[in-house]
C-alpha cells in the first residue's frame, strides 16, 4: 500500500460512462483504499474518504470539526469571490458551520420545526402545488423541461412558504439562488446575487415582528432568542437548503425513474414502494464533490493515522456505492432496502430538513408519472446536461414528452 497522496481534480471526479453512473474513479479509490491520503488544491496533505464506513465513522466523530475557516479546499475554486467565501468565518447564525456547542444552540432552535408530524401536515399543499405544476405543464404541452416545470417551483414555493417569503419575490430569489451556486458564476454575479438573497430577510424580520403569523420563521423571529444578523442567516441558510437540494433530487429522480421504466412500471403498480424508491434514489445519486472534516486531535480511523489540522474529504456518492454496504450498487433497484444511505450526512449535522424533502419526492413523483403515463425523454440520455458545476449535483434540463 503506498502512502504516496493522490490528487482528484474536478476532470476526474465528472468522469461518467453514462449521465447516471458515479463517476469512473470512485469504484477504483474505494476498492484500492477507503481512506487514503490526498493533495488538496493549496498544497496541503489531508485525506480522501470513499468507503463507507469511513465516512459514516468520521460523520459521527466530534473530534472532526466541520469549520470551513480551519478546512483545506481539495480542488481549485473556479474565481477569488468563491474562495473567500469558502474560507471566511460564518457570519452569526449559519450553524451548518458551526461545531457544537454554537451549532447545537442553533439547531435546538429549528428541530421542532422540521419534524416528521409537521411536514407531514403540509402533503394537501404539497399535493395542490404538485397538481398546480403539473396543471400548467399539461397547459403548455410537450416538450416541456420538468426542471423548471416542477422541480424548481415546487421546493422554492413550498420553503417560501415556510419562510413566509411574499411569492411575487420566488422568481428573483430562485434566479439569484442558482447564480451563487453556479460554481462558473463570476465575482460581480455572485456578489449581486447575494445582495438580492440577503435584502429578502430585514423587511420580512420586521414584517413578522409585528405581525406574526403561523409560519417557521415568525416562530424564529418572536423566540427573542436571535438578533436580527442571526435571523437573517438562517432564512438564507433555509431558503437554499429548502429549494436547491430538493429540486436537484426532483429533476435527478425523474431522468433515473425514465431511464428504469420496469421499476417505474412496477412503482405505479404499487404504491408501497414509494418509501424505497425514494431512499433509493437518495443513496443511487453521486455527485463529484464531498463533505469536509478536519481534525482537531490525533485520531485513528480504519487503521490509519490522521494528524490533528489534516482535512479528509468525504466523498458521500462513493461512500453510497459501497458494495461492503449496498449489495450490487451500481444498479438502480427500488426493491432495495437502501436506508442508511448517507446523502443527508450522519451525526449531528444530519440535514435538518429532509423529511420535507422525502414528503415532497413522495408526493411528486407519482403525480407526475401518474399524470403523464406516456412520459419519456424527447432527447437521447446522453444528451441530458448534468450539473457538474453547480454545488448541488443533478439535471440541469430534463426535456420531456408524452
Amino acid at each position: 500500500m503506498t502512502d504516496t497522496p493522490i490528487e482528484l481534480p474536478w476532470k476526474a471526479r465528472t468522469a461518467r460512462r453514462t449521465p447516471l453512473d458515479p463517476p469512473e474513479i470512485f469504484a477504483t479509490l474505494r476498492s484500492e483504499r477507503p481512506l487514503r491520503p490526498m493533495t488538496f488544491a493549496d498544497g496541503h496533505q489531508g485525506w480522501l474518504a470513499t468507503g463507507y464506513d469511513v465516512v459514516r465513522t468520521i460523520l459521527a466523530d466530534r473530534r472532526f470539526s466541520i469549520r470551513r475557516e480551519v478546512a483545506h479546499q481539495p480542488v481549485t475554486m473556479p474565481n477569488a469571490a468563491a474562495q473567500a467565501m469558502f474560507t471566511a468565518p460564518p457570519p452569526p447564525g449559519m450553524f451548518v458551520r458551526m461545531d457544537p456547542p454554537e451549532h447545537t444552540r442553533y439547531r435546538k432552535l429549528l428541530v421542532g420545526e422540521f419534524t416528521v408530524r409537521r411536514m407531514r401536515q403540509l402533503e394537501t399543499r404539497i399535493t395542490e402545488v404538485t397538481r398546480n405544476c403539473l396543471d400548467a405543464m399539461e397547459q403548455a404541452g410537450p416538450p416541456v423541461d420538468v426542471v423548471q416545470a416542477l422541480a424548481l417551483p415546487l421546493p422554492a414555493l413550498l420553503i417560501c412558504e415556510l419562510l413566509g417569503i411574499p411569492e411575487p419575490q420566488l422568481p428573483a430569489c430562485r434566479q439569484a439562488m442558482q447564480t451563487a451556486l453556479d460554481t462558473q458564476s463570476t465575482p460581480g454575479q455572485i456578489q449581486q446575487a447575494y445582495t438580492t438573497l440577503l435584502g429578502i430577510f430585514p423587511p420580512l424580520i420586521a414584517s413578522k415582528r409585528e405581525n406574526p403569523t403561523g409560519d417557521v420563521f415568525s416562530g424564529l423571529v418572536n423566540n427573542g432568542d436571535l438578533t436580527d444578523e442571526e435571523l437573517n442567516s438562517i432564512g438564507l441558510l433555509l431558503f437554499a437548503a429548502g429549494s436547491e437540494t430538493t429540486a436537484s433530487m426532483l429533476g435527478f429522480g425523474a431522468f433515473v425513474l425514465l431511464q428504469h421504466s420496469d421499476q417505474l412500471q412496477a412503482l405505479l403498480r404499487d404504491s408501497a414502494l414509494i418509501d424505497n424508491t425514494i431512499e433509493e434514489l437518495l443513496r443511487y445519486l453521486a455527485g463529484p464533490s464531498g463533505m469536509l472534516r478536519t481534525a482537531m486531535e490525533d485520531v485513528e480511523i480504519g487503521g490509519e493515522l490522521i494528524r490533528h489540522g489534516q482535512t479528509v474529504e468525504l466523498l458521500v456518492g462513493a461512500a453510497n456505492h459501497d458494495p461492503a454496504r449496498f449489495e450490487r450498487p451500481s444498479e438502480f433497484d427500488i426493491t432495495r432496502p437502501a436506508q442508511g444511505h448517507l446523502s443527508f450526512g450522519h451525526g449531528i449535522h444530519q440535514c435538518l430538513g429532509q423529511q420535507l424533502a422525502r414528503v415532497e419526492l413522495r408526493i411528486a413523483f407519482p403525480a407526475l408519472f401518474e399524470r403523464f403515463p406516456g412520459l419519456r425523454l424527447a432527447v437521447p440520455a446522453h444528451e441530458i446536461p448534468m450539473k457538474d458545476d453547480s454545488a448541488f449535483f443533478g439535471v440541469k434540463r430534463l426535456p420531456v414528452e408524452w
